[in-house]
């Protein structure tokens, strides 16, 4: 019999009655006529409603009165309804020349609110959770949220919180949603584990990774917290500080965390495969684009043949023959490192291949997760911009100079087909991390005017209002200083990579150690401009204004600031300083290769009463002796130069120059003696010197039996130095005369601050020096 299409009456159509499935859940029900028939109806019935409209309801179902539909139509009509979020049920059937259609509305979220929870407050949650209030109630996203909280406390080191979402029904279709917190215990890392490492021991791959062990004063510093992105990214510093050292196979084999919950500790496991370690074998470059041979490009290669292989350097040679070929003309150029492997005497020969690239343009960045940095903090740090031509290269820098801000816990570059098949999108993933702190420090110096108890208090935000600025707000004081200051600093001055910024300062000091004890009220501002030069070399300029005012209640006889009958002296300076800085060390918190070099001169005599020019240049050099053991030694050099512009015949002829401008002899240049406890000399009285020079040799070591978390390293050292000159007649004891000295010290790098404790023997002395030979403070390398 051939088939006919038959077009039903709404009255007669045959329906079917099933339930719709909404993810795994019977969410509704719905009658519909069978695939192999349509149906039409006159109107819509809308029951259950209270705050949606019909007529909204119907224009969600999509079904016209008078035209023919089919189960599949109603199945989208409900599916639709669902999509809203409004509805917790949704059920939709014919009667007569009706469709009717019966919600039951989600009820709309009152407040959402947080019991019971202390460490982490309402609002920092509250950001987190989908729920918010005025919303729909959604079952599904309630069980989300919860599940959010708990990550939110497990990525602050509560592994075992208990939240329970619950709801309060205010009637009239309003609920409170609660999410009731047990915060639980904090968990805490008990062991960090390394297995199949034999090039470095455990301490030194300790050192690598920002996750640490439990100890007396992680609740301060708080690196104890597992959290698997930060071991992901603690993997990515293993693989990075192996690739570094020669180890090229090296592969993290698993990283594993086994949480204890009788102790509620972690036990961390990390597995690694540190294959062999190599050495750059021949390096060559070859380059097929037209105008650009392989000798334009061997002097910006960093790779050299017999060096241990570093994939820095690799990475640092690409950079260079980018940009060097991009100078040329070639925007697209590609350049591609080729590594040979030799396996029986560990080289790998390294061949850049330098290509014309296919075209391919930024159609635009994306920024994502940027909660409180602003967009455009982010973008500056990319050379490239919508427009430009794709480099990789660049990429790769801008992703360095993100992490390098401090501002972030993590970074991710992708990028994504653009509308054009020449174009490409830059996606940046940021992951924010807190940027103020708040400190607290005491400390104890034998050193200084004054020694004894100090405390400072200081309030610094290194990305201010999401602008990626500096400031900082200090006050500080001892028996016999006060200290106050304010800095600030804009890192993209007019929008240039030229940092600009200020420096307020007060301080009152009080003089024991002379002739005649006096006051010293200082106040005093700088004002500032940086500029990077290179990756590893910047410059500095400034502007800087001190007024001095000294003051004394015994006008006796004068001494090395004030005349005979003499009790007040005001002194102002107003210089212009330059300083160039050299930076290649791996880490400023803990250095084991590079150098670091300053090189710093002011001079004053632009107005008021200071006319001189002062010099000074100081260079570390840091290397690591041994891996295993984790030993690293340094040496410093450094000196100084102070010139005055008008000769005076003694200390308080005051022509351009006050005893307080040169240079004093402490532990900076020789450790062992007091400060201001060598040099020339007021009769008894050390004033300081013109020149000086010294240099120091130390070897750093872990302390034994010390947990590496706890910060603590041992060192011995070698001082020799001299403090020498004069522009006054009546001082004594300017030639130049060695002092030297050994010792041992402690480093602390704690969460106050990195503090030292240096124990020194003067080896060679002169008469009437005064000899300190501990010495506790902070520790100032850079």
């Amino acid at each position: 019999m051939k088939a006919k299409t038959i077009l039903l009456s709404a009255a007669s159509a045959f329906v079917i009655s099933t339930r719709l499935v909404v993810g795994g859940v019977v969410a509704g029900s719905l009658s519909f006529v069978s695939a192999a028939e349509a149906a039409s109806f006159n109107s819509i019935s809308v029951r259950g409603n209270q705050r949606v409209e019909a007529s909204t309801i119907g224009e969600y179902v999509g079904i016209k009165a008078g035209k023919p539909y089919s189960a599949a139509d109603l199945d989208e009509a409900v599916k639709r309804l669902y999509s809203t979020g409004l509805f917790s049920d949704v059920k939709v059937s014919q009667s007569g020349s009706t469709l009717l259609i019966t919600v039951s509305e989600l009820s709309v979220i009152n407040q959402v609110l947080f019991k019971g929870n202390k460490k982490i407050k309402d609002d920092a949650l509250g950001a987190q959770v989908q729920l918010k209030s005025g919303a729909s109630l959604d079952p599904n996203l309630l069980t989300q949220d919860a599940e959010t909280v708990r990550e939110a406390y497990r990525r602050i080191g509560r592994a075992d919180v208990i939240v329970n979402p619950t709801t309060v029904d205010l009637g009239e279709g309003r609920t409170n949603v609660v999410f009731d917190i047990q915060e639980g215990a904090r968990t805490k890392i008990a062991t960090i584990n390394f297995v199949g490492n034999t090039a470095y021991g455990d301490r030194r791959l300790q050192e690598v990774i920002s996750t640490k062990k439990s100890n007396l004063l992680s609740f301060i510093s708080r690196n104890d917290v597992y959290d698997a992105d930060r071991l992901k990214a603690d993997e990515e510093s293993l693989r990075q500080f192996y690739f570094n050292r020669g180890y090229a196979d090296f592969q993290v084999v698993s990283s594993d965390a086994q949480l204890d919950a009788s102790s509620n500790k972690y036990t961390i496991t990390i597995t690694v495969d540190e294959g062999q370690r190599y050495k750059f074998g021949d390096v060559s470059v070859e380059s097929t684009v037209e105008g650009v041979t392989s000798a334009d490009l061997a002097n910006v290669v960093q790779t050299g043949k017999g060096a241990v292989y570093s994939a820095k350097d690799v990475e640092d040679s690409i950079t260079g023959i980018s940009e060097k070929v991009a100078n040329k003309g070639y925007a697209f150029a590609q350049i591609t490192p080729r590594g040979d492997r030799n396996f029986e005497n560990h080289t790998i020969n390294i061949v850049y291949t330098v290509d014309q690239g296919p075209r391919a343009y930024i159609e635009r960045i994306e920024v994502r997760g940027n909660d409180k940095t602003r967009d455009y903090v982010i973008r500056r740090e990319f050379d490239v911009a919508e427009g430009d031509a794709f480099n990789q290269v660049m990429i790769q820098r801008a992703k360095r100079r993100l992490e390098a801000l401090g501002f972030f816990d993590r970074v991710e570059i992708s990028t994504v087909p653009g509308a054009e098949a020449d174009q490409v999108v830059l996606v940046v993933d940021v992951v924010e991390k807190s940027t103020g702190d708040f400190s607290i420090g005491a400390g104890y110096s034998t050193g200084g005017t004054s020694g004894g108890v100090n405390l400072e208090i200081g309030v610094t935000e290194r990305n201010f209002l999401g602008r990626g600025q500096y400031v900082k707000v200090s006050a500080g004081g001892s028996k016999g200083e006060r200290t106050f200051g304010v800095s600030f600093t804009e890192p993209y001055f007019l929008g240039n990579r030229i940092s600009a910024g200020f420096d307020i300062f007060k301080s009152n000091t009080k003089y024991t150690n002379t002739i005649n004890p006096y006051t010293l009220d200082r106040t005093g501002a700088t004002i500032r401009f940086g500029l990077p030069i290179t990756e590893q070399l910047s410059g500095q300029v400034a502007y800087n204004f001190t007024r001095d005012k000294y003051s004394t209640t015994t006008a006796g006889s004068p001494d090395s600031v004030f005349k005979a009958g003499e009790t007040n002296l005001s002194w102002i300076k107003s210089s212009l300083s330059y300083a160039l800085l050299f930076n290649t060390i791996d880490s400023l918190d803990n250095p084991h290769e590079g150098i670091y070099a300053k090189f710093n001169q002011e001079v004053a005599g632009l107005g008021g009463d200071a006319k001189w020019v002062k010099s000074t240049f100081r260079a570390s050099y840091y290397k690591t002796l041994s891996e295993e053991f984790d030993l690293v030694a340094s040496g410093t050099v450094g000196g100084g130069y102070i010139y005055a512009f008008d000769k005076t015949g003694t200390t308080t002829d005051r022509k351009g120059i006050l005893t307080g401008d040169l240079f004093s002899a402490g532990s900076e240049i020789v450790r062992g003696f007091k400060t201001a406890g060598f040099g020339p000399t007021k009769g008894t009285t050390f004033v300081g010197g013109t020149s000086y020079l010294n240099a120091s040799a130390e070897v750093q070591f872990p302390m034994p039996a010390i947990p590496q978390s706890i910060g603590i390293k041992g060192a011995v050292f070698a001082d020799v130095g001299t403090l020498f000159g004069t522009p006054f007649t009546d001082v004594t004891n300017t030639s130049m005369k060695i002092r030297s000295s050994v010792g041992a010290s402690i480093i602390w790098a704690s969460p106050f601050g990195p503090l030292r404790v240096d124990y020194a023997i003067p080896v060679k002395k002169q008469s009437g020096d005064l000899i300190q030979k501990l010495n506790f403070g902070i520790s100032t390398k850079f």
